[in-house]
């Protein structure tokens, strides 16, 4: 929505205010008007919006890449994050295989893939 304009009372360049309208407690309305002058504007169609400058394109859809494949199928798939071993609280990440802190996106020869739905904790 463009909100800057050139207002024809005082020649300067401004933003346009909009100013709801009630009837109690019901809208009728908006007041249009110059922020700079306050002069109000009948209509929408009557208020002098600033022509803005069309960027130049200077790149088309021709001349952007093709989404590359960065994963070979099930790759991305013999990470930590993805092992049963993988044990995860609110202060570290954890393998309970070789009892020690990892990273979700380490690997290890270890990899035993977790159960799509594990079973919730019982505590």
């Amino acid at each position: 929505m463009n909100v800057e304009i050139i207002c024809t009372q005082c020649g300067m360049e401004a933003f346009l205010k909009r100013e709801p309208v009630y009837d109690g407690f019901k809208k009728t309305g908006e007041e249009l008007s110059c922020s700079a002058c306050g002069a109000v504007f009948p209509s929408e169609e009557n208020v002098p919006f600033k022509a803005r400058e069309r960027i130049p394109e200077i790149f088309t859809d021709a001349d952007r890449p093709e989404t590359p494949d960065i994963f070979i199928e099930g790759e991305n798939r013999v990470i930590c994050r993805y092992c049963a071993s993988y044990v995860i609280n609110p202060f570290m990440q954890f393998c309970g295989h070789h009892k020690k802190e990892i990273q979700a996106t380490d690997t290890c020869s270890d990899f035993s893939l977790a159960p799509e739905n594990p079973a919730p904790p019982v505590f």
